[in-house]
């Protein structure tokens, strides 16, 4: 092996795992800086991550659609203001076209493992299919959401009708006239239980504890409102702008008179409850902002239809007809919906990954995921993540154009300096941590037990950014190559 610093660009094969928006955006901002080497490795049969993989009925984006696509691809021909799923996959579909990325995919191969090697100074990449992908940069674009959380009740598995998990939709089953139990009122149940509450016999909800839901400002978008926005890319961008604006003030959970307008729509929202019970059951105890912010306006006058039931008893167990609470109550049904989320706190660790010296993530993340702007973590070179540890806020799109240039940066400086691999320094990384929690703390709404879809067991919260979106491009672009660890790059002689 020989060493080489060199004026001209080395030749680097890129690995992207993820043709979700993450995976999408990194190869378009790799090609756009003439990076053409590269694969984008997915486990589905098609693009755009989980719009690809998650179908429930009424599956929207809980982001203005307006600001939801990329600034280098706006589309001003959204149907409404909050997109459905079809339309949001759609739109990737047409991105990664566009844009050239189909040579680069290769659809329908799970990454089970990533290993570096210190003596190659490369990413082994592990398939389900047995093949071994080797890649001297690895950008792991998967996100948050990839492992499906299922509730841990006795006799789940007992259950002897058809069941399923939301973001894993049963499109084979119809549930016209079923009895159907869910089990989740969080941000998919909110969305689908008000879709199949006409169609089915019977509905149990099973609500652990209340979340705020606000109602949704979604006014009709006509044929005319769409085609003036696309004859008018001023007023089109005028329009993101404003919609951008009123995000980055929310966000932070910092302006209390926010807080309380949002906290008043919300009790105001519940009143559609008809049943004053029900009502007392539905209103949460902690402060708005604790939990994921919720939007609906159809959620709460579905509880006003005779055949649908909120249950708050605590689930005992489930047997192979029903569900049986801790009161003793067997409740029949036909259909177990569990919309229960994803384990998002898990982020890379939900594959093998093992870096410098056979170190593996999950030991390195033993206190929870934690990462250099969510994009680098010490003792991994030449590994990058996208929608990595805290940096979920915002229009997660936007976040994920700055990761992208943030990498193309990096891969730029690794040019310059003829390096072989790139690292974060551990210091600059223990550095940027310990403050990220400490601002963490002061987002008042975030400290409330409550918070446990953010906080790992040891008390750290890992999913979370605290910052505007405009903070996080500041600090991407602030960057200087000081904080990096540089290593030669080798070559055969």
């Amino acid at each position: 092996m020989s060493a080489r610093t060199g004026m001209h660009t080395p030749k680097r094969r890129i690995g992207v795992i993820g043709a979700g928006p993450g995976g999408l955006c990194a190869g378009i901002k790799l090609k756009a800086a003439g990076y053409d080497d590269f694969v984008i490795i997915e486990k589905s049969a098609g693009v755009g991550g989980t719009w690809y993989n998650t179908r429930y009925p009424g599956l929207t984006c809980d982001v203005k659609s307006y600001i939801y696509d990329f600034t280098f691809e706006p589309n001003p021909l959204w149907s409404g203001h909050y997109a459905g799923q079809p339309e949001i996959l759609a739109y990737m579909d047409r991105v990664a076209t566009k844009y050239g990325l189909r040579p680069h995919l290769k659809l329908n191969t799970k990454v089970t493992a990533a290993r570096w090697s210190d003596e190659t100074a490369a990413w082994r990449l592990a398939t389900d299919s047995g093949e071994e992908i080797v890649v001297d940069v690895l950008v792991a674009a998967q996100g948050m959401f990839n492992e499906l959380n299922w509730p841990d009740i006795p006799g789940l598995k007992d259950f002897a009708g058809t069941l399923f998990h939301a973001s894993r939709w049963r499109e084979d089953h119809d549930l016209t006239d079923r009895r159907v139990a869910v089990i989740g009122t969080a941000a998919a149940a909110v969305q689908f239980i008000p879709e199949i509450a006409p169609k089915v016999a019977q509905l149990q909800v099973y609500q652990r504890s209340p979340n705020w839901v606000t109602p949704k400002e979604d006014p009709v978008v006509t044929d005319d409102d769409r085609e003036k926005l696309a004859g008018d890319p001023a007023a089109h961008q005028d329009l993101r702008r404003g919609f951008h604006d009123l995000l980055e003030a929310v966000i932070t959970f910092a302006n209390p008179h926010i807080r309380e307008a949002a906290t008043n729509a919300a009790r105001a929202n519940i009143d559609f409850v008809e049943d004053p019970s029900l009502r007392e059951k539905m209103l949460p105890e902690v402060l708005w902002g604790c939990q994921r912010p919720l939007m609906s306006n159809k959620y709460y006058p579905t509880f006003n239809l005779p055949h649908v039931e909120l249950i708050t008893e605590t689930i005992d167990h489930i047997e192979a007809d029903g569900v049986v609470t801790a009161d003793g109550t067997l409740r029949r049904v036909d259909t177990l919906i569990c919309a229960t989320g994803y384990k998002v706190r898990k982020y890379l660790t939900a594959i093998d990954v093992t870096g410098r010296g056979g170190r593996a993530l999950g030991d390195a993340w033993a206190e929870g995921a934690e990462a250099y702007l969510g994009l680098m973590t010490s003792g991994f070179p030449n590994l990058f993540m996208m929608y990595g540890p805290n940096t979920n806020n915002g229009s997660i799109l936007y976040m994920l154009e700055r990761q992208a240039d943030f990498i193309v940066a990096q891969l730029k400086l690794m040019d310059r300096e003829g390096a072989g691999s790139i690292e974060i320094r551990a210091g600059v990384q223990a550095e940027y941590n310990t403050k990220l929690q400490a601002d963490l703390a002061k987002v008042e709404v975030w400290q409330a037990s409550c918070s446990n879809y953010y906080r790992t067991e040891s008390g750290r919260i890992v999913t979370q950014w605290p910052h505007t979106m405009a903070e996080y491009q500041k600090r991407c672009e602030a960057v200087d190559d000081s904080r990096f660890e540089l290593g030669k790059l080798t070559v055969e002689a």
